[in-house]
């Protein structure tokens, strides 16, 4: 019996398990990356792969770059800062 592997009709099943795409770690990254790129290409920056300008959206064209890893990124990792109030400690 052939098993079938079912996927979102986005492509975006099993992203941060495929590894097929590079540094993005959850789809929520995803999202955010190629958010920000769709808005760079549709200010007018060049998409960084060939593209038929009458058939592709920029979301389209956003999201195939962050697969290829043309779109560079960094991830900031804030620690957390515990504020201890003198008033709520119980020197008793």
């Amino acid at each position: 019996m052939a098993s079938i592997t079912k996927q979102n009709g986005n492509g975006l099943g099993g992203v941060a398990n495929e590894g097929t795409w590079p540094g993005i770690d959850s789809r929520f990254r995803l999202i955010i990356i190629a958010g920000l790129r769709s808005k760079q290409l549709l200010r007018g920056s060049k998409p960084r792969i060939e593209v038929d300008k009458r058939r592709s959206r920029n979301t389209s064209i956003a999201l195939e770059e962050v697969k290829r890893g043309l779109v560079p990124f960094s991830t900031v990792i804030k620690k957390e800062v515990h504020r201890h109030e003198i008033g709520a400690l119980d020197l008793n």
